[in-house]
Parts: structure tokens; sequence; C-alpha cells
């Protein structure tokens, strides 16, 4: 897939992947239109900044203007997410429903309204950026994980549904990332349990580089693609893995805050 000269609808184009993914995109030579809440950056050459509230009730509407008012759009990237560290018990109902009107319910909605139009022009393509916990439950994400897991099974089916049209469609799932989403309590339990973050910049390059080679899936990150695998064959192995871990996690998901 080329990327100069396309025009592409970013979703979530102000946070840590989002802001790194349209700079590359730009330096490839695509446009960018960069949604988000409240638009608050200068607008610079090939980039375009608009307001989209992803959790809006109306979100089907919210999509068909901004489709008509940039008719160029030939690829979305639903970069979009929320995510709370945070037990069961202690999710707010408000909390819960938002991350997965960001997650889950967003993404289908722009694929129900952008399938149909990429049809009909003959190019397009849809990326979904997942995660690794959207292929294994973690203690403390069980929300976030649920709205992962729905969002890589919808772009797996979605993919087979679109096999036989002239429309990309892939799912990159980053493991732990270094941005601002991260809580301090986030970041220190990373730190104990030694996991590798990467980097914005680092993300956004393999996700251009997935999107050039027409992938369907791409999987970053080792140990986690590893795991992966083990999860979906022996996920028994990866319980007690987990279970040896819970006091630690439980340890700073005690320290987090849920307004």
């Amino acid at each position: 897939m080329r990327l100069h000269d396309r025009v592409f609808l970013l979703l979530g184009g102000t946070g840590g992947i989002g802001q790194a993914l349209a700079e590359a995109l730009v330096a490839a030579g695509a446009r960018v239109i960069v949604t988000s809440r409240n638009p608050n950056e200068k607008p610079r050459d090939r980039v375009h900044r608009v307001q989209l509230d992803l959790a809006a009730r109306d979100l089907d509407r919210r999509l068909a203007q901004l489709s008509e008012h940039y008719p160029e759009i030939d690829g979305v990237i639903h970069c979009a997410g929320l995510n709370r560290f945070a037990a069961v018990e202690e999710l707010p109902v408000q909390a819960l429903d938002d991350l997965l009107a960001v997650n889950l319910r967003s993404a289908m909605l722009v694929a129900r309204h952008f399938v149909p139009r990429f049809r009909r022009t003959g190019v397009g393509a849809l990326v979904f950026i997942g995660s690794t916990f959207g292929s294994i439950g973690y203690p403390g994400y069980s929300a976030y994980c649920a709205s992962k897991f729905g969002l890589r099974g919808f772009a797996e089916a979605l993919g087979r549904e679109l096999a036989d049209a002239p429309l990309q469609v892939l799912y990159v799932a980053p493991r732990a990332t270094s941005t601002p989403m991260n809580s301090a309590a986030v970041n220190a339990l990373n730190k104990t349990l030694g996991n590798r973050m990467d980097s914005p910049q680092a993300v956004a390059e393999q996700i251009l580089r997935a999107m050039h080679k027409d992938q369907r899936r791409r999987f970053l990150g080792w140990p986690e693609r590893f795991f992966v695998l083990l999860n979906g064959l022996l996920p028994r192995l990866v319980d007690k893995a987990m279970f040896q871990q819970l006091p630690v996690i439980r340890r700073y998901l005690n320290t987090e805050t849920v307004p």
C-alpha cells in the first residue's frame, strides 16, 4: 500500500502514538485529518485538525458530516483509546461506558460508514490500533481488555468479510508504550515487573511498515508476541504466570485513584 498522496483520517491523533503517526504519515507524503474532542493545536502543512467526540451517541451522523466535508479521505486509522487501570468493582459506570464507546463502538461505526464509500471508490484502508491486552486478559485491565478483545475480533471478522474487496483491513497490537495515557501507578508497575515499553515513534514506524506490506495483523514486541501465542494455545500456563504477578499488581492497583 502506498502512502504518498493518500488522505488519512486519523482518529486519536493527539495522543502519544497518534501524534507520532501523524508525523510519520506526513513524512511519507500523506495528508492527515486529525480528530480530537478539543482540537487546540495550530494547523500545519498537510495536517488538518477537526473536532470529533468518539463517545457521542450520534457519532454516525457526525461521521457523515465529516466525510461530506472531506470527500478525499481514502484511509482511516482508528488510534483513539481510553484506558483504566482499576479493579472491576472500582470502575464507575460512566467510565466503563466511555471506554467501550471510544475503544470499540466508535471503531465499528467508522467501518460501517466508510466501507460502502471505499467499495464505491475502489480504494481504501481501515487500520485499527489494538493492544497486546486484546489477546491476553490482564488483572486490573478487565474492561480495557474486553474492549480490545472486541476490537481484535471485529477487525478479524471485517477483514475476512472484505477479503474479495479492494480494501485493506489491518489490526496492529502494540505492547506497553510510553505515552501520557499511563498513570504513575502503571509506569511503576511496568518498571517493577521489568516490562519493556516502546516509544510512540517506534510503534508508528511499525504501523506504517505493516501498511506498506499490506499485512492483515501485526503484533509488536518480544516476548509479548510469544505470550499471545501461548495464551491462545495453553492459557493455563499464562494463568500461573499472572497468579505469581498478582500480589505486585494488586499493590500498585490499590494506589490508583479512580474518580
